[in-house]
């Protein structure tokens, strides 16, 4: 199993591409507006194409640096390339799992900010990981079920915290 450290580095591309779009979001909405068969917006105004393209842009490149300069510290049966191609999977799974939990939460006639534990907090870094582990199913016996429990504790604690620093900045509505 990873020790601590090499989880975080494992996991820092998504925990990235998810907070990026806080930072670099706006512009044209994913869903363009649209509506699905239920009558709701498919994501809401908050899933943005500028915050996709951001968070998959940053989380990959951050996958890239610790690849590159850390490459002997984490995962030794993957080379570099390799490496930065699980950063490319665990961020592009992070924003899709981000998107599915507003997706869910249309469903259910959620407002976008109303808080959901697993959905807001957590649905993206299983999503990211279930991706990760669909192409690289040898990374299980690395990561295990204590490092899935070490990600999830860790993930959720750096949400809650970064989530209310963005609200204390003003760069969100809601502190979650």
């Amino acid at each position: 199993m990873l020790d601590l450290m090499e989880l975080v580095l494992l996991v820092l591309p998504a925990w990235v591409a998810n907070a990026v779009p806080v930072l670099l979001g706006g512009g044209p909405k994913l869903d363009a507006g649209a509506k699905a068969w239920d009558g709701k917006r498919w994501l809401g105004d908050s899933k943005t194409v500028n915050g996709l393209v951001s968070g998959i842009a940053c989380g990959s490149a951050a996958g890239a640096v610790i690849a590159a300069f850390a490459a002997n510290s984490y995962l030794p049966g993957l080379d570099v390339p390799a490496k930065v191609g699980l950063a490319v999977l665990l961020s592009v799974g992070a924003l899709f799992g981000d998107a599915l939990g507003s997706f869910i939460k249309r469903r259910r006639g959620m407002p976008p900010g109303h808080p959901s534990l697993v959905v807001d907090k957590l649905l993206f870094i299983f999503v990211a990981l279930a991706l990760a582990l669909l192409v690289y199913p040898n990374l299980w016996s690395a990561l295990g079920w204590e490092g899935l429990a070490f990600v999830t504790a860790a993930t959720y604690a750096l949400h809650v915290s970064f989530n209310w620093l963005a609200h204390a900045l003003k760069m969100k509505k809601v502190p979650w």
